[in-house]
């Protein structure tokens, strides 16, 4: 992904202004947990008449961003976007959504229509030649507790002739399928590795697995990583789950309007340190006061696991931590938090590098919050090794965003993909699409700055990217280029 060039990046909008504006145009507005809410300026009613305080408020307004989404319509924009809408209403003009860009259209079409035809191969597990065959699928996913009225109830299929289960998503207006995602098993000696596919590619696959089965009423919300999981969920206790559609990398603010109705949201969504320390990042976006958050530990692993284990679910939830401590507390608060970090002693030295154990050994793999400095003669390899010790994390799932001043970004994206690839591509050309794909998979975002740039634009980039794509290890390179010459003033 290209995050917005330094010309024009999204510029800032401070939650104090888009309220300013929404009274000053009449526009009548609820404060929810990450988003205003509004009626719709796209649901059909005449353009001079002002929004109704009765219509259904389906408008929401992200307040770290500005951007809108109409739940009803399905029409999103920018800030920018929203208020030329609001003009041309007030122009006796009935406002058009913002239009995506042709090619995605035509992509998100092709997509669909791809679903469609597998879909429509795809058969219910209970279906298969045998019982025999069932069983042994469901073993395979680990699934042997789930029984067939939970899959019938989240409608999960398998296509045999790829050996996936087959995840739906519907569109929450009217069930159209919109995608999928697929998931199949591959055995590598005695270990079982999960690898899932989407339709559309993943920039696009934006599917609250579980969605449709939300009802009006819902308040209380389980957030899972993992499609399994919210099966897992809501058969051993009955709680309304959803499974974000990139498990515990990232949450797309494109689906907050679509989690606002929820009183109370507790995040479950995995067993390992990555798991929690998204869960907090992502409780940030949806706003603290509301959300708990399920410890990982032995007694409470992911939940899948637990239904395979018969231990009690609903007590694992009732557990959960309430996200938002003050900001004084005692050890007994930290209590719990200590004892996470000693179960998980291996996990809490970092992610570690999987082609450089000598670097582990140094540095304990990569962890949150620390900042590392490579030095070097110009010419000695810190871009190839860093562009190599990114990507070893990036693969793993890390969301890495990338500033080089020093290469452009056509540049450092061959250095990286033909380190993906491990071969030099030039001599294979014909092999150039299967691993650009792949490589296309990865949650790798280029910063588009070249030369000296302000540091303030930098920094305020960056923050745009952790909000939007949770972005947990940041590369500049280098550092000089960043200094320019107004570093007089500012804290190096």
């Amino acid at each position: 992904g290209v995050l917005p060039s330094p010309d024009g990046p999204a510029p800032s909008v401070s939650i104090t202004e888009i309220r300013q504006y929404l009274r000053a145009q009449d526009i009548p507005f609820h404060d929810g947990y990450s988003c205003l809410h509004t009626p719709s300026l796209f649901t059909g009613d005449r353009g001079d008449q002002p929004l109704s305080a009765n219509a259904p408020f389906t408008l929401f307004i992200d307040k770290t961003t500005g951007s809108f989404l109409c739940t009803a319509t399905l029409a999103e924009g920018t800030w920018q976007d929203f208020q030329a809408n609001v003009e041309m209403r007030h122009h006796g003009v009935t406002p058009i959504p913002p239009a995506s860009s042709e090619e995605t259209e035509e992509e998100m079409r092709q997509a669909r229509e791809d679903a469609r035809r597998i879909w429509e191969r795809a058969l219910p597990l209970w279906e298969l030649l045998d019982e025999k065959e069932t069983k042994e699928t469901k073993a395979l996913f680990g699934i042997s507790q789930v029984t067939d009225a939970t899959l019938k109830r989240f409608g999960v299929r398998y296509l045999r002739t790829a050996r996936s289960l087959v995840f739906p998503w519907f569109s929450p207006q009217d069930a159209t399928l919109k995608g999928l995602k697929l998931l199949r098993v591959e055995k590598k000696g005695g270990t079982k590795t999960y690898v899932e596919e989407t339709l559309p590619r993943f920039d696009s696959y934006r599917n609250l697995f579980g969605l449709p089965l939300i009802g009006r009423r819902d308040t209380e919300l389980v957030l899972t990583g993992w499609e399994l999981d919210a099966l897992a969920l809501h058969q051993a206790a009955g709680v309304a789950s959803l499974a974000l559609p990139r498990g515990a990398s990232s949450l797309p603010p494109t689906l907050l309007p679509y989690l606002e109705q929820f009183k109370r949201i507790t995040l479950w969504l995995g067993e390992d340190l990555r798991s929690w320390e998204a869960a907090k990042l992502f409780a940030r976006k949806l706003s603290l006061k509301r959300c708990s958050l399920v410890r990982p530990g032995n007694l409470q692993p992911r939940p899948l696991e637990a239904l395979n284990q018969g231990l009690n679910v609903t007590k694992i939830l009732r557990s959960a931590l309430l996200a938002s401590h003050k900001s004084i507390i005692s050890f007994r608060q930290l209590r719990e938090e200590v004892f996470g970090e000693l179960v998980n002693t291996e996990q809490v030295s970092g992610i570690k590098w999987a082609r450089f154990p000598e670097l582990n050994k140094l540095l304990k793999g990569h962890r949150r919050g620390e900042l590392t400095i490579f030095t070097g003669p110009t010419g000695s390899g810190k871009t190839t090794f860093i562009s190599e010790y990114a990507l070893d994390l990036c693969m793993q799932g890390v969301c890495t965003l990338w500033g080089s001043f020093e290469i452009n970004n056509v540049r450092l994206a061959k250095i990286m993909l033909t380190q993906f690839a491990g071969r030099r591509l030039e001599d294979q050309l014909e092999l150039y699409d299967e691993w650009a794909d792949r490589f296309e998979e990865l949650p790798l975002y280029f910063m588009t700055f070249h030369g000296q740039q302000n540091i303030k634009t930098v920094i305020d980039t960056m923050q745009h990217a952790v909000y939007m794509y949770d972005i947990t290890h940041v590369v500049v390179d280098n550092l000089q280029f960043m200094m320019g010459h107004e570093h007089l003033s500012v804290d190096r």
